[in-house]
């Protein structure tokens, strides 16, 4: 993939699997380490980065991505506007004792507000304010699966990214690029 000067192109890499997201628990900015095979998920994306060229590369700077960041490419500035959604009241709680409504408006990226958190809206104001800052090239971005979950579907993606995944966007065409290494 060649890099495009005149595009914004954003490389998202979701953060390695963590007790959290292995357990199903909500874990917006609780700062959570790794698994193991959060560390393994890291490190494998280390060939396919270290061939890239980026113009910057940001992290969250909650432990899991910049532990992620650290294993798959290198040090990285971290910038809070790329953390998850803070989850508020139900920070920690699992998934399935989530009530009903809130996993439905979650789920359907429509009118959720985390009691005492955040709303998906200012997720969105929060990320949009960072990435419409960046200037043309290729961005390579550390960050968490709403947040991945929330460009994806302002270009047409709609999809739960797993952890240690990888996804490449077009911003400023705002379209979905394929994914180099990932077959289709």
């Amino acid at each position: 993939m060649s890099a495009d000067l005149t595009s914004v192109h954003l490389w998202l890499v979701r953060h390695g699997e963590t007790p959290a997201s292995r357990h199903g628990f909500m874990a917006g900015w609780s700062n959570v380490p790794l698994t193991e095979t959060g560390q393994e998920q890291a490190k494998a994306l280390r060939p396919l980065l270290a061939t890239q060229t980026f113009t910057t590369v940001w992290s969250s700077d909650l432990d899991r991505t910049m532990t992620t960041a650290r294993l798959a490419w290198g040090e990285t500035p971290p910038d809070r506007r790329l953390r998850e959604l803070h989850f508020g009241d139900l920070e920690g709680r699992p998934w399935r004792e989530i009530e009903a409504h809130h996993q439905q408006a979650l789920l359907a990226f429509e009118g959720f507000q985390a009691p005492a958190g955040e709303s998906l809206l200012d997720l969105r104001t929060r990320i949009l304010a960072f990435v419409d800052e960046l200037v043309p090239g290729r961005h390579l971005l550390f960050t968490h699966g709403v947040v991945i979950a929330l460009l994806g579907r302002e270009v047409g993606r709609q999809e739960l990214v797993p952890t240690g995944a990888l996804r490449v966007i077009d911003w400023t065409n705002r379209r979905p690029l394929p994914t180099p290494g990932e077959h289709r």
